[in-house]
């Protein structure tokens, strides 16, 4: 009779190792969420149009998206401490060059270093636990890590609307200084410096093709309604993307050391759920952006104000943990994402509903919702994605999604920043409003699109 696994509590001598992979992803999670309050701020200083700055956002989570499958091979071939010690070097230097940032490109440019140093952070944090530390203790260990993951995105809007009020916006990057610090100091220490004996060859070739595919979509949709890119270049990008797309499952299919080899999408549902993942995220990955914009510019609410607003998001997807598993368990994953992929775009289409005179507890509750039902949508998405992958699959299929999910972020806040320039050029910036508000709608339909890629997964797919 098979025993169940025993589970342990964490030993004294890896609990410095998991508090210093904490503070990488406390960074990183602190870092993708502050910065949405204090925009409209940061472009008034810079003297920037504030819908313009979407690209702050994008140039940061592009890069992320783009480094990812670098971190795995980095960490193989020089070890887990030093390419987790260069990271929260190159994270906490960058985020020092945002906060000393005169203009906007120079913004930019330390974003997307900032981006190249939090690609490195999570992943190999979560592989030096995974290869150090006890498979009897690891559960305890991703518990204790989870924890620092949930913080920085509820501090994150708030403290980064006090600080532009209280301070300025360059302290929403400074604070990550005295974090990174203490990361620095602490990752000798802590974390052995664990390699491979034999790592394969990195797929440049491969790499190559999949920063110019990510980079081309993203930044050719970002720059369609742009006065400053012509509309030629945007193509340029777009077509540039595409086709470095097409090439790379060409590469993938033929290339035995490709970095995601195309064996992967003969498992049905991870195909499926990889789709799934990538359209549904578009709406969902651009609320955080785009409702602290339209909070501040539309409704003309404080930083700090707004910030608290959307504390209410962070709280829903707390309350959703304990009850996923429940739900697709009595529902099946099939008519589950069904039905949330359909309330979720709903929901963001019912964002264009409120206006300047909507009463804070509706307003309340309409965030914890959206947080709810996102984060259901999201978990139960990865959940099914990654469930039937065979062992040897595992670790690139993971690495797979982790880029499409950061790749779809990118293009989510790329396509609602080119959705709201286009709809305020047409209605005029007198009707700020009802550009943000056509601009959800659209979001929201998208979403609610996605419900035909759910479709396809097998009625008989077991929990």
């Amino acid at each position: 009779m098979n025993q169940a696994p025993v589970h342990e509590s964490l030993q004294p001598e890896f609990r410095l190792l998991v508090f210093l992979v904490s503070i990488g992803f406390f960074m990183q999670g602190l870092d993708t969420t502050i910065i949405n309050t204090a925009l409209p701020a940061m472009a008034h200083s810079l003297n920037e149009n504030p819908l313009r700055m979407h690209s702050v956002v994008i140039s940061y989570v592009l890069s992320v998206a783009a480094c990812i499958p670098l971190s795995g091979w980095f960490a193989d071939r020089f070890g887990v401490r030093n390419t987790f010690f260069a990271a929260i070097v190159i994270f906490t230097l960058a985020s020092l060059g945002c906060g000393l940032s005169q203009n906007f490109n120079e913004l930019i440019f330390f974003r997307v270093l900032q981006g190249i140093g939090g690609a490195f952070l999570l992943p190999v944090g979560r592989l030096a636990l995974l290869k150090i530390i006890p498979r009897s203790q690891f559960l305890s260990a991703m518990s204790m890590m989870s924890l620092a993951g949930l913080v920085g995105p509820l501090l994150g809007p708030t403290l980064g609307g006090f600080l532009v009020e209280k301070a300025s916006w360059h302290w929403i990057f400074f604070i990550n200084l005295p974090i990174g610090l203490l990361g620095v100091l602490v990752t000798f220490k802590a974390m052995p410096n664990v390699t491979e004996p034999t790592v394969k060859t990195f797929d440049l070739s491969g790499f190559i093709l999949l920063v110019i595919a990510m980079v081309g979509l993203a930044l050719g949709i970002e720059s369609i309604t742009s006065k400053d890119v012509s509309k030629w270049l945007s193509m340029s990008m777009l077509v540039a993307g595409i086709v470095a797309s097409l090439i790379y499952a060409y590469h993938a299919h033929t290339h035995q050391n490709a970095l995601f080899r195309s064996k992967l999408f003969r498992n049905q549902v991870y195909t499926i759920g990889v789709l799934g993942n990538f359209f549904a995220r578009l709406g969902g990955n651009a609320i955080p952006f785009l409702m602290p914009l339209m909070l501040q510019v539309a409704f003309n609410i404080d930083p700090f104000i707004t910030g608290l607003m959307m504390t209410p998001v962070v709280l829903g997807s707390l309350f959703s943990k304990p009850i996923i598993r429940p739900i697709v368990q009595y529902v099946g994953y099939r008519r589950f994402l069904l039905i949330n992929t359909l309330l979720v775009g709903a929901c963001i289409a019912s964002f264009s509903l409120t206006n300047q005179d909507t009463p804070t507890w509706i307003r309340t509750i309409h965030f914890f919702i959206f947080g709810v039902l996102n984060s259901l949508q999201f978990v139960t998405m990865n959940t099914l994605t990654l469930k039937d992958l065979p062992q040897q699959d595992a670790s690139s299929g993971n690495s797979f999604l982790s880029m499409i999910m950061m790749l779809s972020m990118s293009i989510g806040v790329a396509l609602a920043g080119t959705l709201l320039n286009a709809f305020s050029a047409y209605y005029g910036n007198d009707q700020m409003t009802k550009a943000f508000h056509v601009t959800l709608l659209c979001l929201g339909c998208i979403n609610i699109l996605t419900a035909f890629i759910f479709k396809q997964i097998p009625k008989d797919t077991p929990i």
